[in-house]
């Protein structure tokens, strides 16, 4: 249990610093992709089935919902996919 918390605490962590770098790296022209199935609740970049505007998917880690990160970075977190329902 205490892994699972260790885990779900680290990708939150990961998330945030990749939300307030995406507008820095848009705006440095660092390339960014979509990664998959990483969301944190209500945290997603874009829509997804059920809804139409970024922020609205109540479900984390849902494989349809995507946020940007990095170039390569995807590959690099447990659970991410630049494919959708991987």
């Amino acid at each position: 249990m205490k892994t699972n918390i260790i885990v779900s605490t680290a990708l939150l962590g990961a998330l945030a610093m990749a939300g307030t770098t995406t507008v820095a790296n848009a705006k440095s022209g660092m390339a960014m992709e979509k990664c998959y199935g990483i969301n944190a609740a209500y945290k997603n970049d874009c829509r997804s089935p059920g809804h139409s505007c970024a922020g609205q998917d109540a479900t984390a880690r849902d494989q349809q919902a995507f946020i940007a990160v990095p170039a390569g970075l995807c590959a690099k977190i447990d659970g991410g996919s630049t494919s959708a329902g991987k």
